[in-house]
């Protein structure tokens, strides 16, 4: 979801919502997506793993060391492999999506949606 609304593709924030919604994210956290790092509503791990989608969805990537070296205290090498492979696939998706034009489909109608990012300085 992070990456989904860094790239700003309608149709994955969409999607993602719905799917966030059903493996039981509340709504105070989809919108708590886009000021995560000043949100009580995460843990630091994962407040790490969604600068870590934000830093790899920003054209162009920013993923500091520091920030790595953080994710990889909490992360075996599996687990890193893992979350890069699906933040990529997320960004694939989404650009795909922007490219072609498709947009939000109603998945999420009538209920609380992600909200896209507006990107801030990278985080140190």
């Amino acid at each position: 979801m992070k990456a989904a609304t860094v790239v700003q593709c309608a149709y994955c924030i969409d999607m993602g919502s719905q799917i966030s919604r059903l493996w039981g994210l509340s709504d105070d956290e989809l919108r708590a997506l886009s000021s995560h790092r000043d949100s009580t509503l995460f843990s630091d791990v994962e407040k790490l793993v969604l600068d870590y989608a934000e830093g790899m969805s920003r054209t162009p990537v920013h993923v500091s060391d520091e920030l790595f070296a953080r994710l990889r205290r909490h992360l075996d090498d599996a687990q890193l492999v893992e979350l890069t492979h699906i933040i990529a696939l997320e960004n694939l998706r989404g650009r795909f999506n922007l490219a072609l034009g498709v947009d939000a489909a109603g998945f999420s109608e009538g209920r609380v949606c992600a909200v896209p990012v507006a990107l801030r300085p990278p985080a140190a």
